[in-house]
């Protein structure tokens, strides 16, 4: 693919201001086919009420929660309660969005519908782990008010590129965790949730992907290099979450997400659609960066087989224990 768009003179002339000015056009079409195909949906339509009980506090009857209670797997558990901490602390990722991409125009009206949209992944998967007694629900609001206590920023605040950059990527990521963690809770109510809320998160990859393209378009060299940035440098938002290092092992070894998922699933995806190793015409920074990007997926790709490997001899080491507990 060539680029074939005027760089206007040199990248020092694109400002944040500039971008975001040069790409309100494309905002508004994407927010009015995200519009056209996002389908509103009711979360208390996924949660089985019916299946709720009063836990101890001011209610005579409330009974204090146990595992055994839960309906979902260990693996489940833990994917559920990364989950939905990250979702919680959208008041922060709304701060970071609206201060950057600001509240006027269609900017702004994309901005105000995201959050809205992500505010029920939060409703409808807290009431599910409520509902369903899926997680203790003392440590989880112990987990909540840490977590938000300490807010969050972004490692790409610095940048509009950089941070259109990162939701394309990131949007996925989370489409990817929340429908791999449905298929592993072992409950179809949780399975169903999730695939919704995966749903909305797909259409948000597809609204930054689609700006990113853009964007590789007007200054291709300066979105080279922030998507260099980016995914050399990627974490998810809930990196600061307590206990996050150790779920996200458990995470990792459970399939929910991991090496192989962030290559295969995650970052590949957006790359290949947008041909971002292709791309020709670029200047000196811009052809350097894209081809440390293409070093790191080769690097990467290259752990993620150890961590295959060492996945794969895992598994067998636990079934061969298993064999020889059922005498097999």
């Amino acid at each position: 693919m060539t680029i074939t768009s005027p760089h206007l003179g040199s990248t020092d002339a694109w400002t944040d201001a500039r971008l975001l000015y040069a790409l309100e056009e494309v905002v508004e079409k994407e927010l009015n086919r995200h519009l056209s195909v996002a389908k509103d949906w009711m979360p208390h339509e996924y949660v089985p009420f019916s299946d709720g009980r009063n836990f101890p506090g001011f209610f005579e009857d409330g009974k204090v929660w146990e595992q055994e209670q839960s309906k979902v797997t260990d693996i489940g558990r833990t994917a559920l309660v990364v989950n939905l901490l990250t979702e919680d602390n959208l008041p922060s990722y709304h701060h970071e969005i609206a201060s950057l991409f600001g509240r006027d125009g269609a900017w702004g009206t994309w901005v105000h519908r995201w959050t809205a949209e992500e505010g029920r992944h939060g409703i409808v998967m807290r009431d599910y782990l409520l509902t369903s007694r899926a997680v203790d629900p003392d440590k989880l609001e112990q987990f909540r008010m840490a977590h938000m206590a300490e807010g969050f920023e972004s490692d790409n605040r610095h940048s509009m590129l950089h941070s259109v950059a990162y939701v394309a990527f990131q949007e996925l990521a989370t489409r990817v965790s929340h429908r791999n963690t449905g298929h592993q809770s072992g409950d179809p109510v949780c399975d169903r949730m999730l695939a919704r809320i995966a749903t909305d998160e797909n259409l948000h990859m597809v609204f930054y992907r689609n700006l990113l393209g853009a964007a590789f378009e007007i200054a291709p060299d300066l979105t080279m290099q922030s998507v260099r940035d980016v995914v050399v440098d990627f974490r998810m938002p809930g990196h600061g979450m307590p206990g996050f290092e150790r779920a996200a092992a458990q995470m990792a070894i459970g399939e929910i997400y991991n090496m192989r998922i962030h290559h295969d699933d995650v970052l590949q995806p957006v790359l290949r659609y947008l041909k971002v190793l292709d791309i020709d015409g670029l200047g000196p920074e811009g052809l350097k960066a894209q081809e440390e990007l293409g070093m790191y997926m080769n690097g990467l790709d290259a752990e993620a087989a150890k961590f295959d490997a060492k996945l794969a001899a895992r598994k067998a080491r636990v079934a061969a224990r298993a064999a020889a507990g059922t005498g097999a």
